[in-house]
């Protein structure tokens, strides 16, 4: 297998160059004579009857409500409902999908069909899901979305292993490439190869057969995106020196010519420990996809990742200060790798071979490479990277050879709408509001006395044609599309969640801080040398490296939502700390789980001896009722009601504490271990959220659902600790894993196996994350403490 390939990467790339240069010498000549332009005059005289609308009475329709910027997701959806619009605004944009992504006709009856049926069913998503979100972030677009779609499908475990995956790439971004981007390409890649999925089975498959093809497909998606982050963009960047992307470049060769990934070696440059990482998902990856194709694709994988490779590596070495660069040398790299991105999908699902998609596709993929670096055009110039149009910028002047690539965009596209696509009439419509919609989008992006000064530079030789142009880039009117809105949102939503996280875990390390400056307990001068040794003791215990979990909950919702003063909440804060230090003493000591680590350290009575652990412990639960009998800001009622509530949830725990007890040693139900995990966990979050809100004097309602989410809150958590007790990290843990086996304790890992200990975790994550939508609250920082939880490797 290994010589077969190196054998044949040579031809493989050549025939491919031969069919590209067959091609770019069809679009030469038509831009040398221009004879694209008439026929698009036509063309675009008939689109703009649907697009430039002459009089005013059309826009009564949308009186009642203004039209709002088409990056709103939520009011643009509800504006094109209410005006009617939504219909054909997805009817294009599904349609361009089925076409650019699917490589189909749009002639084709059965193709129509599909369309009209796709625009129905999300039509009805859209204004159902856009009306209950209440402006916030799409359902779909969330955790707790994709993996109820995913129970849907039956599909939980690849959806649980990507949410791992894509966690573990946006932790390994390098911070010189864009990771909002990074994510969103492989995201993207993803979702295509699901749809292509789909597309191939049809509607006729069973649900068995549907849920194994998308489990595949999401896998396959995931192992094919990630060369994009992981080779396009990292070798595009400036994280690796010379000497490193050729060595990286190399290695990436000597896989796709052999079949096999070699060892990483020794690594010559900083990057080593990331690298490891890389080289490890790189080398599973594409094992996976190896190990998925059939006899008769894997051939075809092979050649058409090895051309694309290598379309691109060509690509990538040229130099914007080496003059002399041909057209062909331009373009033909161009083409190749352009077309081969998107052939190479079909052949990563084992699709059979279908000579109308590649052949269209290959026409195709021209089309959106140049779109797409017009619309990089000045990022690409800045940093120094050729493209036909930076290449055009910067010698346009001294080489009047060099072909104007927005005039061989306009021919790519006379070319695609006549000759491959025969003058298809839906295939036009969509094409001409594709590109009007990209120009109106740079128009927008850069200015209009930029864009014009741009186009005085790029508009075409054909006067007409260049006059029709600017006039429908500055009139035609619905040529929006929902891959673009979606894009927009995605990329926003991802740097809105980078920054809430930020944030989040800023003021986890500033609140825990500060927690931590308040624990100790003081020794006052003349107390007794027993109190003292007490005393050390439970400081002992506080000084270790605790999470802060439930006083950083209970800061955030007292100071940021209920808008207590951060000083009158001191006392409470400590209380909850001793209490739960308390717990955590008496719960390692011999006669219960008998552990002999705690946050690192060992454990209290194995420093002192078991009667002196309890004593504190029994200290700490005192100096929390101090504590909270010194809530001096509040009215004595609302202190008596939360010291109330609070010795409550301390009989909880107690209970739950003996009930886990009782169990040792027994098969538990898993409603039996919900209702321990419930009153020794979540009991804990639930009075962290109540407490500040009874503070705060809060109805009860919300008080309410604060308990529901604290719930399953609770048991996501405890069910991540028993995976961590399972299979986590000794070091990072800071202490022994596996001690629930030893000591034959009813896990969830133990009742539902690992597998089915995610799955319930991820649902109780749902149901929290659902929860936390009747709060009328801001809940980011309760979102990425979920997210924190069911993600956290300790």
């Amino acid at each position: 297998m290994n010589e077969e390939f190196t054998n044949h990467a040579d031809t493989w790339y050549r025939q491919a160059e031969q069919k590209a240069a067959q091609y770019f010498a069809d679009l030469a000549t038509q831009v040398k004579e221009q004879s694209y332009a008439p026929a698009l005059i036509k063309d675009l005289q008939g689109w703009k009857r649907n697009h430039v609308h002459r009089f005013a009475w059309l826009s009564f329709l949308s009186q009642g409500k203004k039209k709002p910027d088409s990056r709103d997701y939520h009011r643009y959806i509800e504006w094109l409902d209410y005006t009617g619009k939504l219909d054909d605004y997805l009817d294009r944009s599904i349609s361009y999908i089925y076409m650019r992504d699917l490589g189909k006709t749009l002639g084709a009856s059965d193709t129509r069909q599909r369309i009209q049926s796709v625009v129905a069913d999300v039509k009805r998503f859209l204004t159902r899901s856009t009306k209950a979100s209440g402006g916030k972030q799409p359902e779909y677009m969330s955790l707790a979305g994709l993996y109820r779609w995913a129970q849907k499908e039956h599909i939980e475990s690849a959806v649980i292993w990507v949410i791992d995956k894509l966690k573990g790439v946006s932790s390994n971004i390098p911070e010189q490439m864009n990771a909002e981007h990074a994510q969103r390409k492989l995201i993207k890649i993803i979702v295509g190869v699901i749809l292509h999925a789909i597309e191939e089975m049809g509607d006729s498959a069973l649900p068995a057969e549907r849920a194994q093809r998308l489990d595949e497909a999401i896998r396959l998606g995931y192992s094919y995106g990630l060369t994009y982050p992981y080779i396009d963009d990292l070798l595009d960047s400036g994280v690796l020196n010379a000497v490193e992307k050729e060595q990286y470049s190399q290695m990436i060769r000597t896989a796709l010519l052999t079949g096999t990934v070699p060892e990483l070696g020794e690594w010559s440059g900083d990057n080593q420990e990331m690298i490891g990482y890389i080289h490890a998902e790189l080398r599973e990856a594409f094992e996976y996809i190896k190990g998925y194709q059939q006899p008769g694709t894997k051939g075809m994988f092979f050649e058409q990742s090895y051309v694309f490779f290598h379309a691109q590596d060509m690509d990538r070495k040229k130099n914007l200060a080496h003059a002399h660069y041909s057209n062909e040398e331009l373009y033909l790299p161009v083409i190749l790798k352009s077309s081969s991105s998107r052939l190479i999908v079909r052949s990563v699902i084992s699709a059979p071979r279908d000579e109308g998609f590649d052949q269209r596709t290959f026409f195709y993929g021209i089309y959106n490479q140049l779109a797409d670096d017009f619309a990089d055009m000045f990022d690409d110039l800045s940093e120094g990277t050729v493209t036909p149009y930076t290449y055009y910028l910067q010698y346009r002047d001294q080489r009047t050879d060099l072909i104007n690539p927005f005039e061989l965009y306009w021919t790519v596209i006379s070319y695609l709408i006549h000759q491959v696509y025969q003058s298809d009439a839906k295939t036009t419509e969509v094409i001409l509001d594709r590109a009007i919609n990209g120009l109106k989008r740079c128009k927008e992006r850069l200015g209009t006395e930029k864009y014009h000064e741009l186009m005085g530079i790029f508009a075409s030789g054909h006067t007409e044609f260049s006059r029709l142009l600017e006039r429908m880039v500055r009139k035609a009117d619905d040529v929006d599309f929902f891959d673009k809105l979606l894009r927009d949102h995605m990329v926003t939503m991802l740097k809105n969640d980078a920054k809430e996280k930020e944030e989040f875990l800023a003021t986890v390390k500033t609140v825990r801080q500060q927690i931590n400056d308040q624990l100790q307990i003081a020794k006052p001068d003349g107390i007794p040398a027993m109190k003292e040794t007490l005393i050390d003791a439970a400081n002992y215990s506080l000084k270790g490296d605790g999470k802060r979990i439930r006083p950083i909950l209970t800061w955030v919702m007292g100071v940021n939502e209920y808008g207590l003063k951060p000083s009158a909440i001191v006392p409470l804060l400590k209380s909850l700390e001793y209490m739960h230090t308390a717990s955590l003493i008496f719960d390692d000591l011999p006669s219960q789980d008998n552990a002999s680590t705690r946050r690192g350290r060992p454990t209290l009575h194995r420093v002192h001896n078991s009667a002196t652990a309890e004593l504190t412990g029994l200290f700490l639960i005192q100096k929390a009722i101090e504590e909270q009998a010194s809530l001096e800001s509040f009215d004595a009622k609302t202190v008596l009601a939360l010291m109330q509530y609070s010795a409550q949830k301390a009989e909880d725990t107690c209970m739950g504490q003996a009930m886990d007890l009782h169990s040792k040693g027994k098969a538990l139900t898993l409603n039996e271990l919900n209702m321990i995990c419930f009153y020794k966990t979540g009991v804990a979050f639930e009075a962290s959220l109540v407490m500040p809100a009874i503070l705060a004097r809060v109805n009860g309602q919300e008080i309410a659902s604060l308990k529901q989410f604290a719930y399953h809150a609770g048991i996501a958590f405890q069910i991540k600790d028993d995976l961590l007790d399972s299979e986590g990290d000794v070091i990072l843990l800071g202490k022994p894993t596996g001690q629930d086996d030893l000591n034959n304790n009813s896990t969830f890992v133990s009742i539902l196996g690992r597998e089915g200990a995610r799955k319930a975790m991820w649902e109780h994550y749902c149901q929290a994350m659902e929860t936390l939508n009747s709060l009328p609250r801001n809940t980011a920082f309760l979102k990425h403490l979920m997210n924190y939880m069911v993600n956290r490797d300790r």
